[in-house]
Parts: C-alpha cells; structure tokens; sequence
C-alpha cells in the first residue's frame, strides 16, 4: 500500500489556534496519517540505536580478535564525528531528495559501513566502517528531528519526540543481546552483518509510506563546509592527544580542540551558511543557553563506552550482562522520556531535576565502578542504579528541551535549528568520547593495563566527567529564566 502524498499539508506555522492549544494524546500520535509517519520516524531511530549498542558491547571482544586497545574509544569517535557531517547535511539532503529519497539514501550509506564493520581484518578498516555507518546514521538521527516538524503537528511534537527517544530503549533490550550473544561464541562479525537484513527492510518501508516532496522547500540550505571541517579537526585533535600517555600531550590536543570550538563560534556567527541559527552560541539568548544544555548533558554520558569493559575486567561480567548493564542509561533515557512528555506541565523544574540526577548518578559509578568485584553481585547494584540516574535524568529534560529550541529558533531556520540540534548533541557526543579516552589513557587503562589500568579509569572518568552536569544545572536554571514555560 502506498502512502505517496506528494504535497502533505503545511501543519507548522498555518495551524489554527485551537489546533495549536489542543492537548496531545498517544492515539493522535498513532492515528491515521500520523501513525505510519511515527512508525517510519520511530524505525530510522531504531535501527541508529540497535547499532550502537551492538558495536559497545561487541568492542572488547573485537579489541580481543584483531587488537588496537589505545583505539577503544575511536570507534566510537568516529563514528560520531561521522555523524555530525550527516546530521549537518540532512537539511540539504531532505531539500534535494525529499523526505523518502533521504531516508533510503541514509539507510543504504548505513547499510555499507555495517558489511565494511562486519568484515573488517584489522582496526583501521574497522574504523573506517565506524565512519560510513556513522554517516548513514547521522542522516538517520537527525531526519527524525526534520520530519517530526514537517509532518506532525506542533502540539504532537512532544509525544513524538518523547517516543523516538524511546526506542533507544528498545534497543537496550535488542542491541546487547545481539553484540553480547555473538561476542560469547567470538563471531562479533555476525553481529554487526545482523543488521542488514533490517536495513533493507527499513528502506523498503521508509520507500512505501514517507513522501516523496516536503511542503517546506521554501528554506535557503547552504552547507557551512569550513565549520564541519573545524569542527572535525577539533575532535581528531583530542583524539590524538589521547593516545599519549604524556599530560603535556593530553592538554596540548585538548586545548587545541577547545581553541577550534572557540574559533567556530566567531567563523558560524559571521557566515553566510551557519551550523546553528542567529543566537546560538550566546548564552545570553534563549538559543545559547538551550544548545549549551545539550552540550553538557551529551558530555556527562560519555563514560558509557567504557563500561562493557570496567565490567568484564573488574566486575567479572560476561559480555553479555556488561552490555545490558551499560544498556540501563539508555534504558532510563527512553523510560524517561516517554513518562516526561505527560510532565511538561512541570517543565521548568524537569529541566533543573534532570541534571541533578545525572550527577548523582556519576558520583554512584566513581564510588562503586573502581572496586575490584570479581563478580560480586552486590556492587552491581549502586553501578546499575548510577547508570540509570544518568539516563533518567537526561531522559526528563530531553523533550522539553528539544521542543524549546524549536520554539526559540526563528520561522525562517527552523530546519537550521533543527539540524543544529543534532549536530550539537553528535558534536559533544564526539568530543565527550575522544575526552574519555584521553581520561583512561592518561589514568592507565592500557599501561600499565588489568585491574589496576581499568580501576584508576574508572575513578577518573566518574570523577572528571561529574563537573558537566554540577555546571549544566546552573544553565539549566538560566534556560528557566530565558523560556519560562515554553516546553
């Protein structure tokens, strides 16, 4: 059955008050036209997720086969910077191809870096794998914020923003258990080539049900070609840091990648093709203030990718429990972010409550994860609830933050704003991962390496990374001051 509405109906900015005013309901969400939307934005998601998951919990045992344990948290690194160039150029991407010709274009770059991921001999082609899926998903990622706004109607932008962060939560349940399963029987190939037969079902559906046109081709898309570049240097300068054991050469690729996100903000606020709307790296600004928020909240998570390995190393864990342990943040996002958009009446103290969670919730991993276990049980529980926090507390924040911004961006940068979003999220994402690498570098975890390396990582990593959320509840109370009650 084709769903081709070649010219869907302008639902943003042409509403009527009373349509604007309604209260949103999950059946209005999953009704009609709305339901094969969601189900299309919800899979694209799914699909960007399960694939996460896969690959952290697969990374020891791919460390184990073909080596390069210095380059752990690389492929994620480039994953994510990967990410950033798709989610940046989605905007020009959907203009040009459409919603329909977008989605089977990500899905089919996805689909490449799976099968290179799945028979890579050695650590650079597996990198290398990691940077094409990591494209393929980008686009994915942000095309579910981009449709959202074209094809649903504001007052469901919650719910569904709300339901694609939870599918992450679907993929704590799936991704683990593929990555985990197939890392105990040493074929984490198959676990990464598992994902193409999906791939090609999801270019079908996305084929079948989405639009071929979009109602908003009105808006200029430019590709802001050296911002992308800078901020991709900027990361790969932290990268390479942290493959020193020196503290001279940890700070020297850290300041260089701080002194280029600086350099960015003065090059985008003069450009003619920007990476974010007017406004956005002011902190005065509702804007600022917003995407300074996303940034701090994706920097506190990033010790996340080290956690199958903490757990197999000094809690005894097989790969796969450590994989569905590590899977509780993202299992507290979604669960979060599903319960919070029926909060939203509360959202101003959501946005404050959710950092203060997060912190808690690293200062329970620096206490707990650093003990030497040897399969006690009883640690796994302050560990498995610090995780939990973490995500919790982003997952409350999440949609009223995302739906702020869309509020706070101008009508003429809406799909800006949007892509803005995710390249936001992607970009701290990947500095945050490349910093934690440099953290259990510097701290030992491959030198002197065992329990002691993975023990000093992980008192560091708890320890370092607590400073984002203790920082982003004083913007978040700023963010409350600028909005009010705009979520």
């Amino acid at each position: 059955m084709n769903f081709d509405l070649e010219q869907p109906a302008p639902l943003v900015g042409t509403a009527t008050a009373a349509a604007a005013t309604k209260p949103a309901r999950w059946g209005d969400l999953f009704s009609g036209r709305h339901g094969i939307y969601t189900f299309a934005l919800a899979g694209g998601v799914t699909l960007h997720a399960v694939n996460m998951y896969i690959a952290t919990t697969a990374m020891p045992s791919v460390i184990a086969d073909i080596g390069g344990l210095d380059f752990y948290a690389w492929a994620t690194t480039l994953f994510v910077v990967a990410s950033i160039l798709g989610s940046a150029l989605t905007a020009k991407l959907l203009n040009g191809s459409g919603p329909r010709g977008a989605y089977v274009l990500a899905t089919s770059i996805f689909a490449l870096g799976t099968l290179t991921s799945a028979l890579a001999p050695s650590m650079p082609v597996l990198l290398l794998g990691r940077a094409v899926q990591g494209l393929g998903g980008g686009f994915l990622f942000a095309l579910a914020y981009a449709l959202t706004r074209i094809v649903l109607p504001e007052h469901l932008w919650a719910r569904a923003i709300g339901l694609t962060s939870a599918m992450f939560g679907i993929a704590t349940l799936v991704g683990p258990a593929i990555g985990g399963i197939f890392a105990e029987y040493g074929a984490w190939r198959l676990g990464f080539a598992s994902l193409l037969p999906f791939c090609v079902a999801f270019a079908i559906v996305a084929f079948v049900t989405l639009p071929r046109k979009s109602w908003d081709t009105n808006e200029h898309v430019a590709v802001p070609f050296l911002q992308l570049v800078m901020l991709t240097v900027a990361v790969l300068a932290v990268s390479a840091g942290s493959l020193s054991a020196q503290l001279a050469w940890n700070l020297a690729g850290l300041g260089a990648g701080l002194a280029l996100v600086v350099l960015i903000s003065g090059v985008d606020a003069r450009a003619s093709a920007r990476l974010l709307p007017r406004g956005a790296f002011n902190v005065s600004t509702p804007l600022g203030a917003l995407y300074l928020t996303v940034a701090l909240l994706m920097l506190a998570i990033q010790p996340e990718i080290f956690v199958p390995y903490l757990l197999q190393n000094l809690h005894g864990q097989s790969p796969l429990w450590s994989g569905y342990i590590a899977a509780v943040m993202s299992l507290g996002w979604s669960i979060a972010s599903f319960m919070s958009s029926r909060w939203q009446a509360h959202a101003d103290r959501l946005m404050v409550l959710g950092p203060l969670l997060v912190l808690a919730g690293l200062v329970l991993f620096a206490l707990f994860m650093p003990i030497h276990g040897g399969g006690d049980r009883s640690l796994l529980v302050p560990i498995s609830l610090g995780l939990l926090l973490v995500g919790f507390g982003i997952g409350v924040t999440w949609p009223g933050l995302v739906t702020r911004i869309f509020q706070s961006a101008p009508p003429s940068e809406q799909d800006l704003a949007a892509g803005g979003m995710t390249t936001v999220q992607l970009f701290f994402m990947a500095l945050g991962t490349a910093c934690a690498g440099m953290v259990a570098n510097f701290a030992g975890i491959a030198d002197p390496g065992g329990v002691e390396g993975a023990a000093n990582a992980a008192v560091w990593l708890g320890t370092i990374f607590a400073m984002a959320p203790a920082l982003c509840v004083l913007v978040a109370l700023r963010v409350v001051r600028l909005t009010g009650q705009r979520g």
